[in-house]
């Protein structure tokens, strides 16, 4: 591409005591293109959404935006440099419904008191321009379902006006309707021009909404993969390390189950 990537990482290491988290790791991620990051439990996945969020900064590295140099020391940096994160645990409040959800922490007041009306309408707003279908957003968050509640969360990063989101296992423990939804959502936001990372164990979520997949393994580079002329059996053999697994062994000519 001509353009510079909307985020650049090199060179970036992470120790925790005597463990070497990441060693020398690179990553490029365009605006409008959804890149996975997979890997074997244990690879430095989550570490390095980490160092991107500023949650624990890289102890070595460059790390560029849009071709520029900039230090990610704590996440307030990235928030400015427009990265939003959604983690795994979603860190969304039960009690409160969809609307109380999405503005915890950016209220908007008039004359001193809470707009509700006016939160409730950015609300509908920006569910619809994502085309989330949402039962009613007074709903409190605890009645509503896994998919809808990853929903609520990314919708919530977007409130910022981000150009990157980092999606930590959005699809994790889903039903197959559940992760539809979430992944048409992940579709969204390449479309507005975002720039996505998303994180994940699933090969089918990764080859329906990604387009590139960077590899992970022992907390360094294993490969870098366009996925429409990749095979599923090639990003597995870099995620295992191994050539010779049972998912490659299947597509040998000749294989076939002993009696």
């Amino acid at each position: 591409m001509s353009a510079p990537p909307l985020l650049s990482l090199r060179g970036i290491f992470k120790r925790f005591g005597a463990v070497q988290a990441l060693a020398d790791v690179e990553l490029d991620v365009h605006a409008g293109q959804v890149v996975a990051l997979v890997g074997d439990n244990g690879a430095g996945k989550s570490t390095l959404v980490k160092v991107i969020a500023g949650v624990d900064p890289a102890d070595e590295g460059v790390i560029a935006w849009e071709g520029r140099t900039v230090q990610i020391a704590r996440p307030h940096d990235a928030r400015h440099m427009g990265i939003a994160t959604v983690y795994q645990d979603l860190a969304l409040c039960d009690n409160l419904d969809v609307v109380g959800n999405l503005f915890l922490g950016r209220e908007i007041h008039r004359a001193g008191v809470l707009d509700e009306v006016e939160m409730e309408r950015l609300t509908l707003d920006l569910l619809d321009t994502l085309a989330i279908r949402m039962p009613d957003v007074r709903l409190p968050v605890a009645s509503l379902s896994g998919g809808q509640r990853q929903t609520v969360a990314i919708s919530r990063s977007l409130l910022g006006e981000p150009r990157m989101v980092l999606l930590d296992e959005p699809t994790a423990a889903l039903g197959i309707e559940q992760t539809a939804q979430v992944l048409d959502l992940v579709d969204k936001l390449r479309e507005r021009g975002l720039g996505v990372l998303l994180v994940s164990h699933n090969m089918g979520d990764v080859k329906a909404v990604a387009d590139w997949v960077a590899v992970l393994r022992l907390g360094r580079n294993n490969g870098f993969f366009d996925v429409t002329s990749t095979s599923h059996e090639q990003i597995i053999s870099s995620i295992t390390g191994a050539t010779d697994n049972a998912v490659t062994r299947r597509k040998t000519p000749g294989w076939e189950v002993e009696p």
